[in-house]
Parts: C-alpha cells; structure tokens; sequence
C-alpha cells in the first residue's frame, strides 16, 4: 500500500502542489515548469521560475507568470 495522501478531488491535487514544481500543458502543446504559488477556481494558475520547455529542453526563461485556466490541458506534479 502506499504511503502517499489521496487526493480525492482535482483541487487536492493542486493544493498538495502548491510551493512545488510542476509541468502545466497548453492548448497548442506549449509546456510550462514552474513553481506553482497560487490557483483559483478557473483554474488560472501562477508559477515562479517559470520557463517554456520544447522538445524537453529550456526555450524561454519567464520568472513568474500568470497562465488562464481555460488555455490549460493538463498539469503534472
């Protein structure tokens, strides 16, 4: 069994990821790592450190960014 808290609903997951790095896929395939520091209910997201990754490598360091939740297909811890 694991040892890991369950996250029962898709904010669990971004709370329990909050303060920690995270992969943010958009609409149109753009790749986002960042620090994600907060969310709403739209889930519009804000990360630190953040930078755009294309083809697994660093194309554009951003700092800290604001990215509409409606643009986001998937968010990996």
């Amino acid at each position: 069994m694991m040892n890991e808290k369950m996250s029962n609903r898709p904010f669990d997951l971004l709370n329990d990821s909050l303060g920690k790095e995270v992969l943010v896929v958009m609409k149109g395939s753009t790749q986002v790592r960042g620090k994600l520091k907060a969310f709403d209910i739209h889930m519009n997201i804000v990360l630190e450190n953040a930078s755009q990754i294309v083809d697994g490598q660093l194309k554009t360091n951003y700092g800290k960014i604001m990215v509409r939740g409606d643009s986001i297909v998937m968010i990996s811890p």
